[in-house]
C-alpha cells in the first residue's frame, strides 16, 4: 500500500480524504479494531462537539501574571478551525459530505463566570479579542437581564450578591464528529480505499528497504496478517504510543501519556432543552485539566437535540474506552520513566482534583451543575460515560518531565511515519494537523499539492486575522454554505 491509516478517527479521515484529494491514484487502506468507524473519541457522546475557534475557552487566553491578557493562542486556535470549516464547505460544495445539519449546527458559544476577579478577567478577554477580526461579533454583558435573553437556565432563581458577567458569540457551532467522520469515510471507500473494520493493529516494524510492514489481527476469527506501506499514519487515539513505540523510531523516546476519562449529565427534558441554545463553558476547577472545563451544553446528534454538562474526571488506565486495564504499565520504557514520575510529583493538584472527581456520586454531579443552572433537579439528569483521553507526558530539559495538554504529532525522521498524541482542541483542528503533516511527511509533493489545497481552503498559507475583509468575507461564505449563523 501506499498508505496505511492505523484508527477509524477524524484524524484518520481527515488525512485520507486531503490525500485522496491530492493524489488519487494512492492505494490507501485504513484499519481500526472495533466493529465501526468513529467509535472512540470521535464519537458525537465521547466529545463535547465543540467547535474550538476559542470563542469561549478561557484556557487558551489565560491572564499573565502582570493582569494582562494575550490573544494569540486564541487567534491560533480560531485560525485553525477556520480552516476546518473551509475545507468541509468545499466538501459540502463537492458532494462529498451529505447536507450540512448532518453534522454540523450553530450553537452560541458563551462564557460565563462569577466573582469579582474573574469578572474583570472576562472583561479584559473581551475587551482584547472584540479588536481581532476572528472574533467581530462578541458581545460582554454583566446586565442579568441580557444575559437571562442568551441563556435563560443560567439566570432562574440565581441568588443576588455575587458579581457575574458573560461574554457570547452568535456564530459558534456544535459538531457531530462521528456523523463528520462516517461520512468521510464512506467517500474514501467511493474513491477505492479499503476501510477495513475489526482489524486490531498489533505492530509496525521497519524493513530493509524502508517501509513498514504493519502487523495485525482480525478481532473475529483472530487470523493474522500483515501489510506492508510506504507511509503509515497512526491516529489510534491512545493507543498510538503503543505503536509508535513498537516502531522504534527515536523520537517517541521520552514520551508517555496519562489516561483520563469523562462523564456528562445529560438531559432530554423538552422544557430543559426549549430554554438553552448555546454552549457555556466557564473557569476550570483549582488543578483540573483544560479539557474537564465546566460547561453545559446543546447536542444536535442523529437530528435530536439534547443538554449536556460536564465533563466530569474518571479514572481507568486503559488508553482507550476499549482499551485495556495493562494499557498504563505496557507504556512504560527506560526512557520514559522519570518523565513520567516527575509529572506525578510535579501535578499534585491533578491527583487531587481527580480523587474528589471520583468521589462525587450523582447528587453531588447535579450540585456543580447548579453553579451553571439553579434550578436543576436530579430526576431530570442521567450521567453517561464519555471518551478516554491519553494526556501527553513528555522529556523536559529544564523540569525532568511536563504534563501537556493539546495534541502533538510526532514524526519520524524521514517522514515516512507519523503519529498523533494527545486530546483537545483535537478534532476540530484536525485539518489543520493534517496540513502540517503533509508539509513534514511529503516535502517533495507539498509544492504540486498546493494549488488544489488552495481551491479546498482558500486561506490555506496564509492568516485570515490580519486581513479583516478576507476574514469578514470567508467566515461569511462558509457559513452560508453549512447553513449557520454568520
Amino acid at each position: 500500500m501506499d498508505v496505511v491509516l492505523i484508527g477509524g478517527g477524524i484524524m484518520s479521515a481527515t488525512l485520507g480524504t486531503l490525500l485522496s484529494e491530492l493524489q488519487p491514484d494512492w492505494k490507501i487502506v485504513v484499519y481500526e479494531r472495533l466493529e465501526d468507524v468513529g467509535l472512540e473519541s470521535s464519537n458525537a457522546w465521547n466529545n463535547a462537539g465543540t467547535g474550538h475557534a476559542a470563542l469561549c475557552e478561557l484556557n487558551y487566553m489565560p491572564e499573565g501574571k502582570d493582569g494582562t491578557v494575550d490573544p494569540a493562542k486564541a487567534i491560533s486556535i480560531n485560525e485553525q478551525f477556520q480552516q476546518s470549516r473551509q475545507f468541509w464547505s468545499s466538501l459540502v460544495d463537492e458532494g462529498v459530505l451529505d447536507a450540512p445539519t448532518t453534522f454540523i449546527n450553530s450553537a452560541p458559544h458563551m462564557t460565563f463566570v462569577q466573582g469579582e476577579k474573574d469578572v474583570a478577567y472576562l472583561k479584559k478577554r473581551y475587551e482584547a479579542l472584540s479588536k481581532e477580526p476572528l472574533f467581530a461579533g462578541i458581545e460582554f454583558s454583566d446586565d442579568s437581564r441580557v444575559i437571562n435573553q442568551w441563556a435563560p437556565l443560567l439566570m432562574q432563581k440565581r441568588k443576588a450578591g455575587v458579581p457575574f458577567a458573560a461574554t457570547r458569540v452568535a456564530a459558534g457551532t456544535d459538531v457531530d464528529f462521528g456523523a463528520l467522520t462516517h461520512q468521510l469515510f464512506d467517500n474514501l471507500k467511493e474513491r477505492g480505499a479499503e476501510v477495513v473494520t475489526n482489524r486490531e493493529v498489533r505492530g509496525i516494524r521497519r524493513r530493509p528497504d524502508g517501509t513498514w510492514r504493519i502487523k495485525w489481527r482480525n478481532s473475529i476469527g483472530r487470523t493474522p496478517g500483515t501489510t506492508d506501506a510506504r507511509f503509515v499514519f497512526v491516529g489510534a487515539g491512545g493507543w498510538a504510543i503503543k505503536l509508535l513505540q513498537s516502531s522504534g523510531i527515536p523520537e517517541i523516546k521520552g514520551y508517555g501519556v496519562f489516561p483520563i476519562g469523562g462523564q456528562w449529565l445529560k438531559t432530554t427534558n423538552p422544557a430543559i432543552v426549549a430554554q438553552h441554545k448555546a454552549k457555556v463553558y466557564s473557569q476550570a476547577s483549582v488543578g483540573a485539566p483544560p479539557m474537564s472545563v465546566p460547561h453545559l451544553d446543546t447536542r444536535v446528534v442523529d437530528g435530536e437535540t439534547s443538554v449536556l454538562f460536564g465533563p466530569f474526571a474518571t479514572f481507568s488506565p486503559k488508553f482507550l474506552k476499549n482499551g485495556r486495564l495493562t494499557d498504563i504499565v505496557a507504556q512504560v520504557r527506560p526512557h520514559n520513566l522519570w518523565p513520567m514520575i516527575k509529572v506525578a510529583i510535579d501535578n499534585p493538584s491533578l491527583i487531587t482534583y481527580l480523587v474528589g472527581e471520583l468521589l462525587k456520586n450523582h447528587a453531588k454531579k447535579v450540585d456543580s451543575l447548579r453553579t451553571f443552572m439553579p434550578t436543576a433537579k436530579d430526576e431530570d439528569w442521567e450521567l453517561i460515560q464519555a471518551g478516554q483521553r491519553a494526556q501527553v507526558m513528555k522529556k523536559d530539559p529544564k523540569k525532568g518531565g511536563v504534563l501537556q495538554f493539546g495534541t502533538e504529532v510526532v514524526t519520524g525522521a524521514d517522514g515516512s511515519i507519523a503519529g498523533l498524541l494527545g486530546a483537545s482542541p483535537g478534532a476540530s483542528t484536525a485539518v489543520s494537523i493534517m496540513l502540517g503533516l503533509l508539509k513534514t511527511c511529503f516535502p517533495d509533493q507539498i509544492s504540486e499539492w498546493e494549488p488544489r489545497l488552495r481551491e479546498l481552503i482558500p486561506s490555506y498559507g496564509e492568516t485570515l486575522n490580519t486581513r479583516p475583509e478576507v476574514a469578514e468575507e470567508t467566515l461569511a461564505e462558509t457559513a452560508e454554505t453549512l447553513a449557520l449563523t454568520s
